[in-house]
């Protein structure tokens, strides 16, 4: 992309301390990504922290500034600065935040309003208030348009004092994304923040990007949401997250029950001590609230058994504090309770992690890879697992990137015609011509074609066809001794062995879906008995996981 726009700055988003991932890295891993993605062409790092943690965000924009690039520190908005009543989030506080970002030296100063909560009369007095301190910082306003409000608080951010404001071409705005760029566009005519953007070429852009939507319309999972949903002023639920957690709910067969999550979204937060909600904070409260609809627990039922029940593991960690500080520190009695005596973590998380060694990360990745890049070590960097998966993918398929965005993503139609142009002068003509019925004992299936006018056949792995039913016992609701699933999910770590003594509260096994966690705990103390699982086994919700007597 940098080679064929080469004047335009290109903008990325560094969660501080947590890089691009979910969790905490070594300083090393932080400052190592800046440099390469500046080397790659990237130009300004929107640095924020989940929490607003100032230690956590000034290490982001020292690693993004070091590398050479624009430094965009980013305040993460919640609450209502309009509202007298909302006093944690206040104006005050949002003041401190910026003069803090403006002393340790950011070129930018960023308002991120994840879950689109920043009304009008409220950006009329923060974007003032903030312009008012630092008359000379440029201002950058990001917002969703989950409620159907961003454009007119958009509009006021402009009158306020704002020099930048983020919108999504017309075809790909509103609702969970961003404000409509020709409707700012056409409101600031005339006006002394008019843009000069001309709207035909708008319109002509939105066509384009109107048309590709279409390619990728099975992965929209807006199922429920058809319009903007002036709710999210009650839950907060930021706008990335909107989709994904309407998605997991629906994988862990809760779509029927999503108003329900919504609801719960809102009593997780507030159980957690009503903090900023934006990845991975936000996953904490996701995953919470799925948890409580799921085991339907109502929030002083939480609260009350919270000794007793066994909590997604991201919930564990932020309360342990491995993301950081929230403002107004951490919720109590509720963090007591939960945690027990499991460890604290004091100050900022990653302070204490060793540096990453990254020659014997390239060593041991070029044993099974050996065509391994700088970019692929880092990768594996952040996130181990992810990549292995891909350049197994890579080295199985080779450069899958060359297909037609519906080939890749849906297949072709047998009897369909394709190129694929890998280089210059070098195109494959592929054609499908037919597909076995019978499976062969592995599972796979022939399936014939032609490639530049030869007969060619492969055989591919049915996955559906050469699933296996497992069933599972399930656990009895009257029987204490039974611990059953609390969820369904994949086993990834069993922490104990028939025989084995336990006492209440114990970790037993770790399920995982979805990208939630969670740490299945002892309900009472005892013997391991009848072990009924192990680790990579699939499980429903219910299912049996083992005896303590």
């Amino acid at each position: 992309m940098r080679k064929l726009i080469p004047n335009i700055p290109f903008q990325m988003l560094l969660r501080g301390a947590n890089a691009v991932g979910y969790t905490n890295y070594p300083d090393n891993v932080v400052y190592k990504f800046c440099e390469l993605a500046v080397q790659t062409g990237m130009d300004i790092f929107r640095v924020f922290d989940s929490l607003n943690y100032l230690p956590n965000l000034i290490l982001g924009m020292e690693a993004a500034g070091k590398a050479g690039g624009v430094v965009e520190a980013a305040i993460s908005y919640t609450g209502d600065v309009s509202d007298p009543n909302r006093t944690k989030y206040d104006l005050k506080y949002y003041t401190n935040l910026s003069d803090e970002l403006v002393k340790a030296g950011t070129h930018v100063l960023a308002i991120k309003d994840m879950a689109g909560l920043l009304k009008p009369q409220a950006a009329k007095l923060l974007i003032s208030a903030i312009r008012d301190k630092h008359p000379d910082v440029p201002i950058h306003i990001h917002t969703h348009d989950t409620s159907g409000a961003g454009v007119a608080s958009m509009l006021a951010c402009a009158e306020a004092g704002a020099d930048v404001v983020d919108v999504a071409v017309d075809s790909m705005s509103g609702m969970t994304s961003q404000p409509s760029m020709g409707a700012i566009v056409a409101s600031l005519q005339g006006t002394p923040s008019d843009t000069a953007f001309d709207l035909g070429s708008i319109s002509e852009y939105s066509a384009f990007w109107e048309q590709t939507r279409t390619l990728y319309a099975p992965f929209e999972c807006t199922t429920t949401m058809k319009s903007g949903n002036a709710d999210v002023y009650m839950n907060e639920i930021p706008g990335g997250q909107y989709t994904n957690l309407q998605f997991q709910a629906f994988s862990l067969g809760l779509g029927d029950f999503f108003e329900d999550v919504k609801k719960s979204y809102r009593e997780a937060n507030l159980l957690l001590g009503d903090i900023i909600k934006v990845t991975p904070s936000s996953k904490v409260v996701g995953d919470l609230a799925q948890f409580m609809v799921q085991n339907k627990l109502t929030a002083d039922q939480v609260l009350e058994k919270a000794e007793e029940l066994s909590f997604p593991k991201s919930v564990v960690e932020f309360l342990q504090g491995s993301i950081g500080t929230p403002h107004g520190g951490f919720p109590e009695p509720f963090r007591s309770r939960v945690l027990k005596d499991m460890p604290r973590v004091e100050g900022r998380p990653g302070e204490k992690l060793p540096p990453l060694n990254f020659d014997k990360l390239k060593k041991d990745l070029k044993e099974t890879h050996p065509n391994v890049n700088d970019r692929d070590v880092m990768s594996a960097a952040l996130y181990p697992a992810v990549t292995e998966e891909y350049l197994h993918f890579r080295e199985a398929y080779g450069p899958v990137e060359k297909l037609d965005t519906r080939i890749f993503l849906i297949g072709p139609k047998v009897g369909e015609e394709f190129e694929v142009n890998l280089q210059k002068g070098k195109t494959l003509s592929l054609k499908t011509l037919a597909m076995a019925e019978d499976l062969t004992p592995n599972g796979e299936r022939e399936v014939f074609f032609e490639m530049n006018g030869q007969l060619r056949s492969v055989l591919i792995r049915d996955k559906e066809a050469s699933k296996e039913l497992h069933i599972h016992p399930k656990a009895s609701k009257s029987n204490k001794n039974e611990v059953g699933a609390p969820m369904p999910g994949t086993v990834i770590d069993v922490r104990v062995k028939e025989g084995d003594k336990v006492e209440k509260g114990q970790p037993l096994l770790v399920l995982s879906a979805m990208k939630m966690e969670m740490v299945v705990q002892s309900p009472k103390a005892g013997v391991v008995k009848k072990l009924e699982v192990s680790n990579g086994m699939k499980l429903e919700g219910d299912d049996l996981l083992m005896l303590v007597e």
